[in-house]
């Protein structure tokens, strides 16, 4: 008997934010409720055993039939809409991992009675769609440099069509893509070469700003006529998981030019085009043709494997060398700050007790821990991916905590204001708008979040559009009283509605070891030197490898802040009602230069 497996993830606020206690029941392709499931606190099912057909009817481009058993979910969860996902393809020895993005519903609203209902259907390589696709071989320059985008800006149609855009962490859209366009049980060359060209094929759109340049707002369609087909809310199969995280960066180029190759494909049986056949890349695989070798039977025969570190709105570069076991620095420092972080909203990653900077066995857990919630190789080496999917939730967790003082400082309330907004407005009105934007766009992935900048423009214009589509409004980027009430609701049910994770209260233990201080420990747990003396007696800072210290954690003793640009101190300190000292103080600062990217805890007064 063919098995495969389904595990679901419910998570809402870009994954910042697991809902833990929401039921999940699996169903046959009748509706014949298989299992019911809960959550657990890291938002995770348990991974289900499901029949399916065997796994070489999905390899023999021959077969008529469907080579995979179709299979549907249904989500609920308090205070939020319910989703039901459908046709969902299951093969033979794979897991499908599906991320179930919830909505938080307006406050006090009932959930829609009919469930928000997402198709995943079959994979692109079945279809017979004729593919199109256009663009540039040559070394034609845009960018400067190759660049991974994070996020890059999918729109979700062909390009003139009336539909959204939506934006997606860069590793993510390559494994959504790959499960979307081919099988998984395909022979791991295959699926290495038919993975080069779809990471090579969306970084040819970024170099080239294709679609930019033609005055369009995202950087790629999911249309196959065009581009490559990407589904939203589909499951990732962990074959096609793991080849991702290894190359990822990776792209393929001509010898001597910089531009990633323009690497069209098709499925080359009912679809036949001049670039990569995906089911002829099968054959070559099982011939014994490497990746590289696949590639060059369809492209050039120049063509090399290239790679790229710089990756678009990342807080620190990935250090070049993967960080280990033994490892040590301000890297291994970074990372374990991190952790520390992420850990809050995500309490199944262990505490790290290595001394800062040191990559010891407690920092090897976390890491995995991290790597097991986050679909990434659970080898506890914190490789490309895993650094750059930290620095990605890292920077959702801790912004959405900035949107949380945001919103106490600006006094949003419960009353909506009177004045109608349009293009061309300034003032605190817009300032309050472009907030709750912002806020609404960390869980509707179709709402960009605008400049809060407490000016009008262009950008929050599309942002004020995209919500009203989302509404059901009527999309004419004015702010009048039904947009206001909309959005209103909304921020108010997020606030009714999604647990907010917070980094605790009451004690905790902490055994002393080699190079700690009490000021490192204060940093590290978010206290103070004077706390841990007082809750443990002590009367000088000398401390011994061993001691056991009991640390005194506040419920919310700091928001912690990304520097950006044009940041100073003294704004910092007017904004959440502090002192440049306090913060000074809280960050063992002795100079008030800030870099754009770093991160403060601030202490709120």
């Amino acid at each position: 008997m063919a098995i495969g497996y389904l595990q679901v993830q419910t998570r809402t606020a870009q994954e910042a934010i697991p809902l833990d206690g929401v039921s999940v029941r699996i169903l046959d392709d009748e509706g014949n409720t298989l299992y019911r499931l809960t959550t657990d606190d890291s938002g995770q099912t348990q991974p289900v055993a499901l029949e399916t057909v065997d796994r070489s009817f999905s390899q023999n481009p021959n077969y008529l039939g469907q080579p995979y058993a179709n299979y549907g979910v249904q989500v609920e969860a308090e205070g939020f809409q319910p989703v039901s996902v459908t046709q969902i393809p299951i093969f033979d020895q794979e897991t499908a991992t599906l991320p179930v993005a919830l909505m938080p519903l307006q406050e006090g609203a009932a959930p829609r009675q009919a469930p928000d209902n997402i198709v995943i259907g079959p994979p692109a390589v079945a279809g017979n769609e004729p593919r199109n696709q256009e663009g540039t071989t040559a070394d034609s320059r845009v960018l400067r440099q190759v660049v991974i985008p994070n996020p890059i800006t999918v729109h979700l149609g062909a390009p003139g069509s009336y539909a959204a855009n939506v934006e997606v962490p860069f590793s993510d859209y390559v494994k959504n893509v790959a499960s979307s366009e081919v099988y998984p049980t395909w022979p791991e060359n295959a699926l290495r070469a038919n993975i080069y060209a779809i990471m090579t094929f969306a970084l040819n759109r970024i170099y080239t700003e294709w679609y930019k340049s033609q005055g369009y707002s995202f950087d790629i369609t999911n249309s196959t006529a065009y581009d490559q087909y990407y589904v939203p809310g589909r499951p990732i199969y962990g074959s096609i998981s793991g080849i991702v995280d290894e190359l990822f960066g990776e792209y393929a180029r001509r010898q001597g030019q910089e531009a990633p190759y323009f690497t069209s494909f098709c499925n080359g049986t009912t679809s036949t085009c001049d670039g990569l056949s995906q089911w002829g890349s099968v054959s070559l695989a099982n011939q014994g043709y490497s990746p590289l070798q696949i590639l060059r039977y369809y492209y050039p025969n120049d063509l090399e494997i290239a790679e790229t570190n710089i990756v678009t709105n990342a807080l620190s570069s990935y250090p070049g060398t993967a960080l280990r076991l033994g490892s040590s620095g301000l890297d291994v420092q970074t990372i374990q700050s991190y952790l520390n972080r992420i850990r809050r909203n995500y309490p199944a990653i262990p505490a790290i007790t290595d001394p800062a900077g040191s990559f010891g066995e407690s920092t090897r857990a976390a890491v995995t821990a991290f790597q097991n919630i986050f679909g990434l190789s659970p080898d506890g080496v914190v490789g490309k991916a895993t650094w750059y999917r930290l620095s990605s939730l890292y920077t959702a967790v801790t912004r959405l905590a900035e949107l949380d003082s945001e919103g106490t400082t600006l006094g949003i309330g419960t009353v909506p204001p009177s004045v109608t907004l349009r293009q061309g407005s300034q003032g605190q009105d817009v300032i309050t708008l472009q907030y709750l934007l912002n806020v609404i766009s960390q869980y509707e992935p179709g709402v960009p979040a605008p400049a809060q900048d407490g000016i009008f423009g262009s950008g929050t214009r599309e942002s004020v559009i995209a919500f009203q589509r989302a509404m059901g409004l009527d999309a004419d980027g004015i702010v009048g009283p039904l947009t206001w009430q909309a959005l209103y609701r909304l921020y108010l049910g997020i606030n009714e509605n999604v647990p907010m994770p917070g980094p605790g209260g009451g004690d905790v233990t902490y055994t002393v070891q080699a190079g700690d201080s009490l000021w490192l420990i204060a940093q590290r747990y978010g206290t103070t030197v004077s706390a841990i003396k007082q809750a443990n007696g002590l009367t000088g800072d000398m401390l011994r490898i061993g001691q056991v210290l009991k640390i005194p954690v506040s419920s919310n003793p700091y928001v912690e802040y990304t520097v950006r640009p044009g940041d100073t101190l003294w704004e910092l300190s007017r904004k959440y009602n502090t002192t440049v000292e306090a913060i000074l103080q809280a960050n063992g600062l002795t100079s008030t230069v800030l870099q754009i990217g770093q991160v403060l805890r601030i202490p709120v007064g």
